[in-house]
């Protein structure tokens, strides 16, 4: 079959899962697995056990919650730089929510560089320690865009060990723009919907000029919507509003597991408040001193990579559609993708299924090995004729649920959070240089990452991060966790990061998927909470 000309992605993301960007082409992100964004375990559990019944997605009951008020030692207080006194000495209210779950608001300055301008009032749940309490450890699920309230609300009790939970209070919370955080806003269910049908041939001009116009368009409704917090939500400043979170939490050091988006949300912390380092776990490293390019044509890579690895396997059981070797099944599934390039499909549902929509339905699943058997049974179907599982797939990664509702703004947070975090190419011929590039590293995924400059062209806020090396000069050692099959935090990165970080210790999950800790083996989590509740530092170079 000839291929058509490809169609492109929007901007790629530093982690998860993929979603249409509201420029109607893919985008690799997302947060740490078995967690999508802002659905925890249960729920991914639960609609892929739709298409197959997969393991280990039961929630096991929380202790029974009381309301609270917490307040700030005072010397926990004396910690607030100038200025911010306030912020660092509040009381939070802690309500009962969900099961045996408190949550609270908090307040942190919308502009730090201006902190009488106002506050955004940050959503925060936690999840009590269940024995003799050390402490909180603060959790980031990824993104940039995960909601780290619905990770706790949803996957508390089963991500995190029971040993890490008998010690200390598991916080989740929502970044500054996701979620309950004074989220951006920028479309109705209805405009997604719409958006998701669109699709631009970027490699042309005139496709390219009617994706830019688009995307204006876009990030104009954006700031009208959202208002000037558009422009505040960078990752500096939600690491900001990390510590005042650390001193509300009454914790004179942070103790913090991010994942994906969230380990450079952690070094960032920790390059800007390396005193008030306590015991850090980094899980699926992003490299700081990457550059917006540069984190692309990892993941392309990656991905390529897990796409080979899980046809492989896939080929191995009796069940798979993809035939010969794994370089014929990869080219199937190429085939597939431009079949529907050339002639998009109609889902049982009546919704148009574009090329986007099976791309993404194909990258999620890659991000954890349990729910390659979803994928295999949504291709079968697929080459069947019937595309309605892969749009099923690609629901899941837009958040997207069977009712036609969006649970979530975390595809609206990642663009305004990375086009104020990344310097980015915008320029035609740099684009199409790029794109070259990006096929050749992955000819199945390649063309899909390319044009992310796109995205932020014409964003109404300029980036106010450049990426470099991070610099960490605390006596706290940090644990960096990398996994060697990671198709969207690549091993390497994790690798540069614990170089970086000198003060740190580099545990390597030899598996499969998108980070480690909560869906590996116990050598992992057995390292990660030795190293928290006892203090014991994990092996430099450990491979579990």
């Amino acid at each position: 079959m000839k291929s058509a000309p490809r169609r492109s992605a929007g901007t790629p993301s530093r982690d998860r899962s993929a979603h249409v960007d509201a420029g109607g082409g893919s985008a690799i992100r997302g947060v740490a697995m078995p967690v999508r964004r802002g659905r925890g375990v249960a729920a991914l559990c639960v609609a892929l056990a739709s298409m197959l019944v997969l393991s280990a997605c039961t929630l096991l009951p929380t202790p029974q919650a009381k309301p609270s008020t917490s307040t700030v030692d005072p010397s926990i207080a004396a910690s607030a730089p100038d200025g911010l006194e306030k912020y660092y000495s509040q009381s939070v209210e802690w309500s009962p929510c969900e099961d045996g779950l408190h949550c609270g608001k908090v307040q942190v300055p919308k502009d730090y560089a201006n902190p009488a301008s106002g506050d955004i009032a940050l959503s925060v749940i936690k999840l009590p320690s269940t024995g003799n309490k050390q402490g909180s450890v603060l959790i980031n699920p990824g993104g940039p865009g995960g909601s780290g309230v619905d990770f706790v609300k949803d996957a508390g009790s089963t991500h995190f060990t029971e040993k890490l939970r008998a010690n200390y209070d598991v916080v989740g919370f929502d970044p500054r723009g996701v979620g309950r955080s004074a989220p951006v806003t920028c479309m109705t269910d209805a405009e997604r919907d719409a958006a998701r049908e669109k699709v631009f041939r970027k490699n042309t001009d005139e496709g390219l000029a009617a994706a830019l116009a688009f995307n204006k368009s876009f990030a104009d409704q954006c700031a009208q919507q959202t208002g000037d917090v558009l422009g505040l939500i960078d990752t500096v400043s939600a690491a900001k509003d990390l510590d005042i979170l650390r001193a509300v939490a009454n914790d004179a050091k942070l103790n913090y597991l991010g994942f994906s988006y969230g380990t450079l949300l952690g070094s960032t912390y920790a390059s800007l408040f390396p005193d008030n380092v306590g015991r850090m776990v980094l899980d699926g490293a992003v490299d700081p001193a990457n550059s917006n390019e540069e984190l692309t044509a990892g993941q392309a890579r990656a991905f390529e990579k897990a796409l080979r690895t899980y046809v492989a396997n896939c080929q191995g059981q009796q069940n798979c559609p993809l035939s010969g070797s794994v370089d014929n099944g990869v080219q199937e599934i190429r085939d597939l993708i431009n079949a529907v390039d050339q002639n998009p499909q109609t889902a049982k549902d009546g919704r148009l299924v574009t090329v986007n929509d099976v791309v993404n339905g194909l990258i999620l699943p890659l991000y954890n090995d349990l729910s390659w058997p979803a994928l295999t049974q949504a291709l079968e179907t697929a080459f069947s004729g019937d595309v309605s599982q892969m749009m099923r797939l690609a629901d899941l990664g837009a958040d997207r649920e069977p009712n036609g509702t969006y649970s979530s703004n975390s595809a609206f947070a990642f663009q305004a959070i990375n086009c104020l975090d990344y310097p980015m190419v915008t320029d035609t011929a740099g684009m199409r240089a790029e794109e070259v590039r990006l096929i050749q590293d992955s000819p199945t995924f390649g063309a899909f990452f390319a044009y992310g400059g796109v995205t932020c062209k014409d964003w109404p806020y300029a980036n106010t991060r450049t990426p470099a090396p991070v610099v960490y000069n605390g006596s706290a050692p940090i644990v960096v966790v990398g996994t060697t099959g990671d198709p969207a935090t690549p091993l390497e990165w994790s690798q540069s990061l614990r170089k970086q970080l000198e003060n740190a210790s580099l545990v390597t999950w030899e598996g499969e998927g998108h980070t480690a800790y909560g869906r590996a083996n116990t050598c992992v989590s057995t390292a990660v909470d030795d190293y928290f509740v006892d203090g014991k530092l994990p092996q430099d170079g450990l491979k579990c």
